[in-house]
């Protein structure tokens, strides 16, 4: 067995886990959370389930270098840094911010302790994407910005299966966070009759992430609602709401969440559930995305 392929077969399903909540209880709502988080310590989440067949394809092409892109709080350029580690690939990461540097942020120490070469482009330059992988992609397998491609779509339909394998019942919501679309179009693709929610974590308008999502799998026939009103600020924004949000949530329920996705998305899923979105006896399943290397301490 190849390397890849072992790093992937050592895995088990995530759990599926009831989030127990009493706002969730009076509204008559059950929500469970498909915890991908715990899928491997640093390679997890939505990354874990996007990065599964990419590498399988780097390998299978002999490739032995992975290029790909990530602003400051990137839980995929973590991760790949923790694939790359892990499986013997050599890793670079092109970050959005030449302000920056390997010590600005939890996320960018961590990948640079995984051995990843951190190239810092100005936000003008990261925009022409080809032409930076003209300059430092010679020989090497391209990822594209948080890994969302077709192979990577895969990987995240194999969530959905789980789940339904899983929860007896059916499931009337599955809800993503939004970043570049990638999760959400996966769980759009497997999702046949539940509705899929998309919270962005991004301060975008909501055509601006249905044409993501369009790039990934044609929408027809499919239901979904995007929620842009949970992004406190913007990608990598926080607020002292949020934080002790999160910080109660954990508590609770003792299920860890980070700022940037996993905490926005579910501040929103509670938020509904306040305002009736949801209707009595419906089934909720949430995807935990990871990333909490780049939780706040």
């Amino acid at each position: 067995m190849s390397r890849v392929d072992r790093f992937w077969e050592n895995a088990a399903q995530s759990p599926l886990q009831i989030v127990q909540l009493p706002l969730f209880t009076e509204h008559g709502v059950r929500v469970y959370m498909k915890r991908d988080d715990l899928l491997h310590p640093f390679v997890s989440g939505n990354k874990w389930r996007k990065l599964k067949y990419n590498l399988r394809e780097a390998e299978r092409l002999g490739f032995k270098r992975l290029v790909t892109f990530g602003g400051a709080y990137s839980n995929h350029i973590a991760a790949v840094a923790a694939a790359g580690q892990a499986m013997g690939f050599e890793t670079l990461g092109i970050i959005r911010g030449d302000e920056l540097h390997a010590d600005s942020n939890q996320t960018l120490q961590f990948a640079s302790h995984c051995g990843m070469h951190l190239q810092f482009v100005s936000r003008t330059a990261y925009r022409d994407k080809e032409l930076l992988i003209s300059q430092f992609g010679d020989n090497s397998y391209f990822l594209p910005e948080g890994g969302s491609n077709q192979l990577a779509i895969k990987g995240v339909r194999e969530a959905v299966e789980e789940i339904q394998s899983q929860l007896a019942a059916p499931v009337d919501y599955f809800c993503s966070a939004f970043g570049t679309g990638g999760t959400s179009a996966g769980l759009l693709s497997a999702a046949v009759s539940a509705k899929v929610l998309v919270f962005s974590s991004l301060k975008i308008k909501k055509r601006e992430v249905e044409a993501h999502l369009a790039a990934f799998v044609p929408l027809h026939n499919k239901t979904w609602e995007i929620f842009t009103d949970y992004h406190f600020g913007g990608y990598g924004k926080e607020t002292e709401e949020l934080n002790q949000f999160i910080d109660d949530f954990e508590q609770k329920t003792t299920i860890p969440l980070e700022q940037v996705y996993t905490g926005k998305m579910m501040y929103g899923v509670v938020d509904l559930v306040r305002k009736g979105f949801f209707n009595q006896g419906d089934v909720v399943v949430v995807l935990h995305s990871g990333g909490l290397q780049g939780k706040r301490k």
